[in-house]
């Protein structure tokens, strides 16, 4: 695959002709919101084995060999030139594909009201082929012990056709808020636990989820090492059922980290106990606060850094937004973004005619623009090159793979990457 990046005056002929590919392969490949109105700074997937590598100044045969892990007589054989040939700024070189190693994916699904959406059925089934586990959001704990479950609809139908593993999202919500005291309960009071994990085994059977995730979070400091205890137990009573037991963590960047969104949560622990972990690198930019990128990734590399001192990196699971924010401005407090998709996003910056700017700090791409109304907005978002930069740090960090939040918001881009650069692992049957 290539990632292009539209420059002014180019056109989709201009840019299949450059790449020996189609126009229409292009716009299915990247489902192109604006085919005829391409917007400065969009980047584009190009569908082709392999990928071209324009020479740059400085750069020999030698150096871009390296930097894509080939020899530079692979690169001479392959390009049919002499392996001493003087290289020209802007010469095309032919890369080929590199080898793919394993990485597992999950995606979670969050149907909302009383019913599921077509368009969120549809994207789990778009998603399927493309990840390990799909995970219905979410199963709640009552203080009881017993389980509110979610809409499931067609979703362990879709995991089965799919080999995906039906993962079983278990979180301490009450009335779509994280509760400590509901934790407090399920975490310290044995009789109530007992049931709890009672009617988790029951569930799981009658549905036929294989990973058993909790998702707890806001947990009370004093509840840090009852957690423990609980997984603990819990993983015993799930691996003589033939499941995996994994858990959410929230991006902590030392052992000390104070909040209680943060102290509860024991990274050394749950890497000991789980057979995996989602650590929930993103949100940095949010709906409720000022305008940056979600998941930049200065950001979530320093939440890795730390988490790989605790976790083996082949249990940690990286996770990632499927969305971005439009914010408007100036912010206020108290103001919430509206959530877009990579595709709405590109849609905006066409219909506002504004380039698509990109920050190689946090490399996730942005942009401004005025409404009808004369009110400025900024629009963070994800393209193909923000996710090319996570995958690279998987595989730098030899993480397990990744995690999406949520499936419901169109990026084809993403999807056409990860068979790219992975295999995909299936665990289902």
């Amino acid at each position: 695959m290539q990632i292009h990046v539209v420059q002014s005056n180019q056109s989709l002929t201009t840019i299949a002709r450059t790449y020996h590919t189609t126009v229409q392969d292009i716009i299915e490949a990247n489902d192109l919101p604006n085919p005829n109105n391409l917007v400065v700074g969009q980047s584009i997937v190009i569908p082709i084995v392999g990928h071209f590598h324009f020479v740059q100044p400085g750069e020999s045969l030698t150096t871009i060999a390296r930097r894509y892990g080939v020899t530079a007589q692979q690169l001479a054989t392959v390009n049919r030139i002499q392996i001493n040939q003087p290289l020209t700024v802007g010469y095309r070189l032919y890369i080929p594909p590199g080898r793919k190693r394993n990485a597992e994916f999950n995606a979670y699904v969050e149907p909302r009201g009383n019913t599921v959406a077509p368009i969120l059925e549809q994207s789990a089934r778009e998603a399927a082929p493309y990840i390990t586990y799909l995970a219905p959001f979410s199963f709640q704990a009552r203080r009881d012990g017993t389980l509110k479950e979610p809409l499931l609809n067609d979703f362990p139908a879709i995991a089965r056709a799919n080999r995906n593993v039906l993962m079983m999202v278990i979180n301490n919500q009450e009335n779509d808020q994280f509760s400590d005291e509901l934790g407090r309960i399920l975490l310290t009071d044995m009789a109530i636990q007992d049931k709890f994990l009672n009617n988790i085994v029951t569930t799981a059977k009658k549905y036929g989820f294989r990973d058993i995730h909790f998702d707890f979070e806001f947990l009370r400091p004093a509840d840090r090492e009852a957690y423990n205890r609980f997984l603990r137990k819990a993983k015993q009573r799930f691996s003589s059922e033939g499941w995996l037991m994994s858990t959410a963590l929230a991006p902590k960047t030392s052992a000390t980290q104070q909040g209680k969104w943060y102290e509860g949560h024991d990274y050394k622990a749950h890497g000991q106990i789980s057979d995996f972990v989602v650590i929930m690198t993103y949100e940095w930019g949010y709906s409720g606060g000022p305008a940056m990128a979600v998941s930049p990734i200065d950001q979530v590399k320093k939440v890795l850094d730390y988490a790989v001192t605790e976790i083996p990196s082949n249990k940690i699971l990286m996770g990632q937004n499927l969305y971005g924010y439009d914010w408007t401005l100036p912010f206020v407090q108290g103001s919430v973004a509206r959530a877009v998709s990579p595709q709405q996003s590109i849609q905006l910056a066409a219909e506002h005619n504004v380039p698509i700017q990109y920050d190689t700090k946090a490399q996730a791409p942005h942009f401004n623009y005025i409404d009808r109304s004369g009110k400025k907005h900024e629009v963070w978002f994800e393209d193909a090159r923000s996710i090319q930069a996570k995958f690279n740090l998987i595989k730098q960090m030899n993480l397990r793979g990744m995690s999406y939040w949520k499936l419901g918001l169109a990026f084809p881009q993403n999807w056409l990457l990860i068979v790219d650069n992975f295999n995909v692992t299936k665990r289902g049957t």
